[in-house]
This record gives C-alpha cells, structure tokens and sequence, in this order.
C-alpha cells in the first residue's frame, strides 16, 4: 500500500520536528525527576521533589508572578502602542508605506541583546536620559536596574512583532466594510469598533498571545537592565542551570514556565468570545 501525498509530504518535516522537539523535551523531562547533590551533580531517580519545591518555597511563586505581571503589562503596552500604528499602516495609501513598514521592521535586524545595551547606555546613571533630566529639570533619573527598565525594554523587543502582527490583520479587512459603514451615517470611530473590531479580534488574539510567549520567556532584558535583584523565570532558569549546575531543578523550572505560558495563553483563546472567531 503506497502512503499517501499528504503522508509522503508531511513525513521529513514530522521526524525533524520529532527529533529536534520531542526528543529533547523528554530528555529534559527525564532529568527533572532527577535528584541533585552538590557532590555528584545529578543522580539518577524518580522523584517530584524539583517540582514540590517550586510550589512549596515562596520565592519562586514571587519569581513567576513578576514573570506574569511582567508579560501581561508589556503585552497590554504593545496592544495599546501597536493598534493604532497597525492599522494606519494598513489603511495608509501614501507612497512612503514601504519606508514605513522598513522602520518597523528594521530593529528586528538588530538582536535584543544589542538593542538592551542601547537601553542600558540611555538609563545609566550619568547615561543620556539622566544627564537631559539633571540639564532640563536638576533632577537625576534612575531607571536602571528597575523594573520600568525591564518593561520599557522587553516593549522595545516586542512591539514590532505586534505591529507586524497586527499590520497583516487590518489588511485582510476589506476597507470597503468601513466606507459602507460611514455611507450610512456611522462615525469613523463607530466605524471601526462595530465592523473592523469584531473581525480583527481573532487576530489580535494572536498577537497578543506571542507577545505574551516572548515575554513570559525573556532573558536578556531582565538581566541586563533589571540587574540581579529583579529576578524573572527564564534568568533563574539559567542560573540554577549554569551556576548551580542544578540541572534537575532547571528541568523541573523549564516545564513549569511552558506549562504556565500555554495554560494562560490557552484561557486567552477561550475568552475571546466564540461568535468572534473566525
């Protein structure tokens, strides 16, 4: 019996993902019912004592709701940011859209790491910001090593994938839906949420659930701007994994924060009312 085309197509990409996936996340999985000795590093075992301790000590419950706060906050910055950007990009008709659209795109040639630095050198002490303030105001600004730094600079990161995002959904909105709406007396703004809402939430949904993922899963902005007293989910994941060599734990804390992330974004996507969904 010939497999069929679909089988035939989808097979390599099944077993790369398997093997690149699957395969390592239950290696991982495997190691987190692992037990740790300072001396011995990993011992073999199969125990939930990595997890228990998670949900037993108050310190990482603190770490995961910063996490949370930290995610939501900066998602709802982004929506708030994005929206309109998004939609007059896609409404625009000027000839410079092109141009436009290259200046939301082009931090993302930039890596986070780099665009964090730049942060960093704008909320030192004695950095651009403070020295403007002290010049205009004789009063210093500290925002490093704060959280308004880590949620200023996890916003910079995300914010483009929001428009982009965002930009791609009010395209595929017929303008004529809103023309027709305002022909019968609607106001623009009226317009937009009774017609252009509905149909775009869906897509909002989506956007705002992978800004939700890219913050839940930062590392590089925490670390650099919020300095180590702020403590987040993905740097405590690599310091009990690097420095600790605690690599049960760090397992155990790697599921913990996927399984956190797809719970929430999963509850997102059944709040979204079903009439909305496409």
């Amino acid at each position: 019996m010939k497999p069929s085309p679909a089988i035939a197509f989808l097979g390599p990409a099944t077993c790369v993902v398997a093997l690149l996936l699957v395969a390592p996340l239950g290696l991982l999985a495997r190691y987190s019912l692992n037990k740790y000795d300072p001396t011995e590093l990993m011992i073999e075992a199969a125990t939930p004592a990595n997890y228990l301790r998670f949900f037993t000590e108050a310190f990482y419950w603190d770490v995961m709701r910063t996490t949370i706060v930290v995610a939501l906050l900066v998602t709802c910055l982004c929506l708030l940011l994005g929206l309109p950007l998004a939609y007059r990009l896609a409404r625009t008709t000027s000839r410079w859209k092109s141009a436009m659209m290259l200046v939301v795109v082009l931090p993302l040639f930039i890596g986070s790491t780099v665009r964090t630095v730049g942060w960093m050198i704008l909320f030192a002490q004695r950095g651009v910001l403070d020295s403007l303030s002290v010049w205009l105001f004789g009063l210093h600004i500290d925002l490093m090593y704060t959280p308004s730094a880590v949620v200023i600079g996890t916003l910079s990161v995300n914010l483009p994938f929001m428009v982009l995002t965002l930009q791609s959904v009010f395209e595929g909105i017929d303008s004529r839906l809103e023309e027709a709406a305002q022909g019968l007396g609607a106001a623009p703004g009226r317009a937009f949420w009774k017609i252009v809402w509905p149909l775009a939430l869906p897509g909002v949904g989506i956007a705002a659930v992978l800004s939700f993922i890219l913050g839940m899963n930062a590392y590089a902005t925490p670390v650099l701007l919020g300095g180590p007293r702020f403590q987040m989910m993905a740097p405590l994941l690599f310091w009990e994994f690097n420095t600790n060599n605690n690599w049960p734990f760090s397992a155990a804390l790697g599921f913990i924060l996927m399984a956190t992330t797809l719970l929430l974004t999963t509850l997102a996507n059944v709040l979204i009312p079903r009439r909305y969904r496409a």
